[in-house]
């Protein structure tokens, strides 16, 4: 977490600001001081405060409405009235209104550091809460990438390159090929490894509700925004936020997310000043993305933002050597009870000719499986997915002439982007023939 808390004391008396910036101050507080409402809530919303010290009497404008104005900017900051002798009533009625509490002068300096104190672990919790729904495994356990191919070696040694500079990185590669661990790598090599890093699948997102998930909005923006609420640069300010399936973002909050990389502000729906955030990007997809910019399915600026730095990772089926290594760590960290399992040679024989579509989350699921079928403490066959072993037994079996001639036209009539007659005129045959051949393999 940061090493300090902010705190604003907004009062138009400056013996007042004095001494609450002076006796307010310690290791973990930081003191700004505001002399009027306008300058208030304009330094709130340009900066990230924890805790409003609020006077009601102010020159320019009514305490209550800078408190409601306050409350819908920054919903998770805690606003603490000050008042007078005669404003009791309306101190009670800033508590209905969200204030967290108040306090009358002459100050109890000691009963309102209390205050502020429970004011900020209430803040603190609610943070939290709200994080929890975006925030990845920020446990302190030691996270891998397994594998000792080549590849593996050269990703672990871009991740640690990568990892303490502050810019935007893609992670490409097929589903389930560890792009989120690669992520969480990334995090806990850069300097803000000791916050949680943020993370979000856009394929989750609603299309309507994306801008609104990621910049947050204010209560009335649209219809539905029953209160304000804030986005995930918010939650991920001074961290990291991964936003996996980059390609399923829509394109008009991609224009808006660049806007957020280059000038690190971003608004909110339906607010009109603008945010500082400092914000660490990671992205993921398992698309083409060059090839989608120039199908005008995705943002060209945004694209060249985003892949200044690549990390390709190599789908399982290309590291079949890393086999032996991940079964062995999934048997180790999957078995319940510390239980010893061992998987038997024809099992084994089984895993390193299956290909491996579903990648490493496949393995894993794969090895859970066996575990619980698992008699002894052996896996054999019997343990593995019945369409595994058959395709792995395929493998061994030869072609015949006949699955050979057919591999080798249909690669040449991909190779000659469907056109029969160029194919038939590239393998040196009739267009007839070409087409008894198709259709003796069910092609047409």
């Amino acid at each position: 977490m940061r090493k300090k808390y902010n705190i604003l004391v907004i009062d138009d008396e400056e013996p007042i600001r004095r001494l609450l910036q002076n006796e307010l101050a310690t290791s973990s507080r930081e003191i700004h001081v505001a002399e009027d409402g306008a300058t208030g809530i304009r330094m709130v919303r340009d900066f990230w405060f924890d805790v409003v010290l609020l006077d009601l009497r102010l020159p320019d404008v009514e305490g209550l409405e800078l408190l409601i104005a306050i409350r819908e900017s920054v919903p998770d900051c805690e606003v603490i009235m000050i008042t007078g002798h005669g404003d009791i009533d309306i101190a009670v009625e800033a508590m209905k209104l969200g204030a967290y509490d108040f306090i009358r002068k002459p100050f109890n300096l000691d009963r309102l550091d209390m205050i502020v104190e429970k004011a900020h672990q209430r803040v603190l919790l609610a943070r939290e809460n709200a994080m929890l729904r975006h925030t990845a495994d920020s446990s302190k356990a030691t996270i891998q990438f397994i594998g000792n191919a080549k590849v593996i070696e050269d990703i672990q040694f871009l991740v640690n390159k990568v990892g303490p500079a502050r810019i935007p990185v893609l992670i490409t590669g097929e589903s389930g090929v560890g792009k989120d661990v690669v992520a969480r790598l990334i995090h806990q090599r850069s300097a803000s490894a000791g916050n949680p890093m943020i993370a979000k699948n856009c394929a989750s997102l609603q299309k309507e509700l994306a801008r609104s998930e990621l910049f947050g909005h204010i209560k009335g923006a649209f219809t539905g925004a029953t209160e304000s609420r804030e986005g995930l640069l918010a939650y991920a300010n001074d961290s990291t936020l991964f936003l996996d399936e980059i390609g399923e973002l829509p394109l008009e909050v991609q224009a808006s997310l660049l806007r957020a990389l280059e000038s690190k502000t971003y608004r909110r729906i339906g607010e009109k000043e603008e945010r500082s955030v400092n914000v660490r990007f990671l992205f993921a997809t398992n698309r083409k993305l060059a090839e989608e910019v120039e199908l005008g399915q995705f943002n060209e600026a945004f694209f060249h933002r985003i892949n200044a730095f690549t990390i390709e990772i190599p789908p399982l089926r290309e590291r079949k050597e890393d086999l032996p290594l991940l079964v062995n760590y999934f048997l180790a960290t999957l078995s319940p009870d510390n239980t010893l399992f061992q998987m038997v040679d024809d099992a084994m024989d089984c895993i390193l000719r299956y290909d491996w579509p579903g990648n490493v989350r496949e393995l894993r699921n794969v090895i859970e499986r066996s575990i619980i079928l698992a008699e002894n403490g052996l896996i054999t066959e019997r343990c593995l997915p019945a369409d595994l072993v058959v395709q792995a037994e395929e493998q061994l079996a030869p072609l015949s002439l006949e699955s050979v001639e057919r591999q080798h036209i249909m690669k040449m009539l991909e190779y000659c982007a469907g056109n029969r007659q160029k194919t038939a005129d590239t393998l040196g045959i009739s267009r007839k023939t070409l087409y008894r051949k198709l259709s003796q393999f069910s092609v047409i």
